[in-house]
C-alpha cells in the first residue's frame, strides 16, 4: 500500500481533495492510464495545456509494452488510406517528431527506405503505393528503376523501387525519457506499478478502481480483485496500448457497441551477425496481410535487423494478465528459417546461418487475419457519449512517428 499512498498523497499535494469512506477516494483532475509513448506524449501535452495530471502505468517503468518492441523507424505516411487518422497523424506527426529530436538533441537519422518490387506482378503496385503517398501529401518520394536502386545500394536486387527520402531511425527511449521529463517538469505526477482493474462511469462522472500491481500476481482467473485506491478523474485518457479494449470492456457504463475487438499479432526480429551493414538505407517489401513486410532496419549503432514477421497469436488472455503484458515475447529460433527466402528476394547475398534471434513484439490490433487493416481509433464523447472520457484503440504502427500529433489531436478535440 505504501506505493498508493505515496499516489493518494501526492493528489492532496496537488490540491485534489480526498474522500475517505471505505477505500480511500481521491479526485483527480487528469489521468493518462500507459505511459508508452503516446500516453506520455499526451500528459505532455494536456500538462503544457495546464491541466494537472495523473500517468498511471502497471509496469515498473515506462514504455515496456509496444513502444520499446519495434523497428524504431520514422514513418514518412506512404501506406495508410488518404483522409485516415494513420495517414494524416503520420505525416503530421513525423514533422513533428523530426522538429522535436533536432531541438531536443535526441539521436535520430533521417537514412531514407527503399521500398522493392523483387517481380513483375509487383511493380504496379509501386505505382499504387506512389499515388497513394501523394493524396496522403507525401511528395518526396521518387521512382527508380533496379539499375539506379543497385547504384546507392550495391547488394539490393529489385526490378524497381520507390525511395522515401523522409523515413528515419530514432532512439525511442531517449524519445520517451525526453516526453517524460517534459512532463514532470510541468508537474505531472506519475505512479508506476499500479494497474486500473475497471471503472464506473455514470451520472456522478468517471471512477477507476486502481491497485498495485502486485496484488494481480497471484490472483485466480476470473477471481475478482479488491481495489486499494478509488480514483475519481475529470477526464480520464485510456492510453494503454495492449490492454487498451479489455480496459474499456471493464468500464461500466460504457456502451460495449463501442469498444472494438482486439487482434494480436506477434513479430520477430532477427539480427545479421556481421559487424559491417550490406545496406545505407532501410529496404522494405511490398506490404503484406497484418504488417508491412519483413524490412531491413538499422539501429543507431548501425546494427542490421530484418523482421517483424508476422504471427497471429491467442489474444484470449485474461483481463489481469493483460494489464500485466503477459505476452510470450520469446524468439523461437527456428522462425529463422521462414526469413531467409523472404530476404533472399531483394537481399540474394544473404548467407546461411547469419541470422541470430533478438527480440519481438505484439501489435495491438483491431482487425484479424485477412481482414483490411484498421485505423487508429480515438473516441470521445462525441462518439461514445461519456463526458471527460477518451479512449485510444489499435495504436499500432505508425504509432511512434504520430504520437506527437496524436497527442496535439486529442488536446484540440476533446480538451475542455
Amino acid at each position: 500500500m505504501l506505493l498508493l499512498r505515496r499516489f493518494a498523497g501526492a493528489c492532496r499535494r496537488r490540491g485534489f481533495a480526498g474522500i475517505a469512506s471505505g477505500v480511500p477516494r481521491e479526485t483527480a483532475d487528469t489521468v493518462v492510464v500507459g505511459a508508452g509513448v503516446v500516453g506520455l506524449a499526451v500528459a505532455r501535452a494536456l500538462a503544457m495545456a495546464g491541466r494537472e495530471v495523473v500517468v498511471v502505468e502497471a509496469a515498473s517503468s515506462f514504455g515496456t509494452g509496444t513502444s520499446s518492441r519495434n523497428s524504431e523507424v520514422i514513418h514518412a505516411g506512404i501506406y495508410y488510406p488518404p483522409g485516415s487518422l494513420k495517414a494524416t497523424l503520420c505525416v503530421r506527426g513525423r514533422e513533428m517528431l523530426y522538429k522535436y529530436c533536432a531541438e531536443r538533441e535526441i539521436p535520430h537519422k533521417q537514412l531514407g527506405k527503399l521500398i522493392v518490387a523483387t517481380g513483375v506482378a509487383e511493380t504496379a503496385k509501386l505505382d499504387i503505393l506512389l499515388k497513394n503517398a501523394k493524396e496522403n501529401g507525401v511528395d518526396d518520394l521518387q521512382m527508380m528503376e533496379g539499375s539506379q536502386a543497385r547504384e546507392i545500394e550495391p547488394e539490393l536486387r529489385c526490378l524497381k523501387a520507390l525511395l522515401s527520402p523522409s523515413t528515419g531511425i530514432v532512439d525511442s527511449h531517449s524519445f520517451m525519457l525526453s516526453l517524460l521529463a517534459d512532463a514532470e517538469n510541468l508537474g505531472t505526477t506519475i505512479s508506476y506499478n499500479t494497474a486500473v482493474l475497471s471503472g464506473y462511469v455514470g451520472d456522478e462522472g468517471l471512477e477507476l478502481h486502481i491497485s498495485e500491481s502486485k496484488e494481480l500476481d497471484n490472483h485466480s482467473v476470473g477471481s475478482p480483485v479488491s481495489p486499494q485506491l478509488i480514483l475519481l478523474p475529470k477526464l480520464l485518457i485510456n492510453s494503454a496500448g495492449l490492454s487498451a479494449v479489455p480496459l474499456a470492456k471493464r468500464l461500466h457504463g460504457l456502451n460495449q457497441a463501442f469498444v472494438p475487438p482486439a487482434y494480436y499479432a506477434r513479430g520477430c526480429y532477427f539480427t545479421l551477425s556481421q559487424t559491417r551493414s550490406p545496406f545505407s538505407h532501410l529496404i522494405y517489401p511490398l506490404p503484406e496481410d497484418g504488417g508491412i513486410g519483413v524490412h531491413v532496419t538499422l539501429d543507431l549503432n548501425g546494427l542490421v535487423r530484418f523482421g517483424p514477421d508476422v504471427e497471429w497469436i491467442d489474444g484470449e488472455k485474461d483481463d489481469m494478465s493483460c494489464f500485466l503484458n503477459r505476452f510470450d515475447y520469446s524468439v523461437n529460433p527456428t522462425r529463422c528459417s521462414k526469413f531467409y527466402p523472404v530476404i533472399r528476394k531483394y537481399f540474394p547475398n544473404l548467407k546461411d546461418g547469419s541470422l541470430e534471434p533478438d527480440y519481438s513484439g505484439i501489435r495491438p490490433k483491431l482487425s484479424g487475419p485477412g481482414q483490411p487493416p484498421s485505423d487508429f481509433v480515438i473516441q470521445g464523447e462525441d462518439i461514445h457519449g461519456i463526458p471527460g472520457l477518451v479512449n485510444s484503440f489499435g495504436i499500432e504502427s505508425p504509432g511512434l512517428t504520430s504520437s506527437l500529433a496524436i497527442a496535439e489531436y486529442i488536446v484540440s478535440r476533446y480538451l475542455r
